[in-house]
């Protein structure tokens, strides 16, 4: 189940989540409650701007100044939308 994602959103990670960097295997995880999420690719750039303070437009342009040519505006807030989906973001 999806949710509309307004332009007002500013994600967080939900209070039991912990994003954490593990450098044995240069990944980022999500650290749960009951099981750990390793994420891909750049996931772990998007989730680290997922603080409260951002907007998922200022997020998009964050990353998009970053990652030149990568389909930031379209991948990104489908990501997002999929995180708050699981309960992962609130």
């Amino acid at each position: 189940m999806t949710t509309a994602m307004s332009d007002d959103w500013r994600p967080a990670l939900a209070p039991a989540i912990l994003l954490r960097r593990d450098r044995v295997r240069s990944t980022d995880l999500l650290v749960l409650p009951e099981r750990v999420v390793v994420l891909s690719g750049r996931a772990g750039a998007i989730v680290r701007l997922c603080d409260g303070g951002h907007s998922v437009p200022e997020i998009v342009g964050e990353l998009s100044g970053r990652f030149p040519g990568a389909p930031v505006a379209t991948d990104v807030p489908v990501f997002l939308d999929r995180l708050r989906a699981e309960g992962w973001l609130r």
